[in-house]
């Protein structure tokens, strides 16, 4: 199932909350119509929290997880972490990383087993990644857009990458993740996919402008529904392509 919604008057959803298998992250603001969402559906299943992230509200951009791990900037506080640790199921592993490219959620993109990096992370950042994680890394563009976490959204189902992805990069990065990939948009038509989303092994939550064309073609590459199958997958991306020629 895939569900609209979104924060303030934004559709960047995945810009402010990070969600994974086993807890869910969402900012500390006046917004109770974009909590209710995520603890309507989730509150039974994974603990939905609320905290900052360096006194920021962009959570989904600043720190990036799996349900083995977080990994959060240098700027987050040592409330925040003690917060985090407090809240966070026992068996997640926990790091705070000096890093350049501290926007960690717009440079790293991951599911429980692999994740996809920015080209030039620090060689440090990275084997934190893979111990707190419990990740394989690999340093990758998406239709040479550096920012991996920002143009591609994975889950151990299935990954949605930059509408303009060739196909022969998709089936490379398909063997390479061990999961079904498809090129795809979200709200409208938006290459930013990681920002336009958050999605687990069993829901996603998209941005408010997110079309039925896009809901549809989440709910296929993610498994999200029981009756989709490859070729509604074909079907959606080629609706998609003529809706970005057009």
């Amino acid at each position: 199932m895939a569900l609209r919604t979104q924060f303030q008057n934004s559709s960047d959803i995945g810009v402010f909350a990070k969600l994974t298998n086993s807890y869910c992250l969402v900012p500390i603001a006046e917004c109770e119509a974009f909590y209710s969402v995520f603890e309507g559906e989730l509150a039974d299943v994974i603990k939905v929290i609320h905290t900052t992230v360096g006194g920021c509200r962009i959570l989904g951009r600043l720190c990036v997880g799996n349900k083995n791990g977080l990994l959060l900037p240098n700027s987050t506080t040592d409330k925040e972490l003690q917060h985090l640790r407090n809240s966070l199921p026992s068996s997640v592993k926990i790091a705070r990383v000096e890093e350049r490219l501290s926007a960690l959620g717009n440079v790293i993109a991951c599911n429980d087993y692999v994740a996809l990096v920015h080209p030039d992370l620090d060689r440090e950042t990275e084997e934190v990644l893979a111990d707190t994680l419990g990740v394989e890394v690999f340093r990758q563009t998406l239709a040479g857009q550096v920012l991996v976490g920002s143009y591609c959204s994975l889950t151990n189902q299935g990954g949605i990458v930059h509408p303009k992805t060739p196909i022969e990069d998709q089936d490379e990065l398909s063997s390479l993740l061990a999961i079904p990939l498809v090129a795809g948009t979200v709200n409208r038509g938006s290459d930013n996919v990681g920002a336009g989303m958050v999605v687990n092994d069993w829901i996603a939550f998209c941005g408010q402008d997110t079309t039925a064309t896009e809901i549809s073609l989440i709910e296929s590459i993610f498994k999200l529904t029981d009756n989709k199958g490859p070729s509604t997958i074909t079907q959606m991306r080629s609706v998609l392509v003529e809706s970005m020629v057009a």
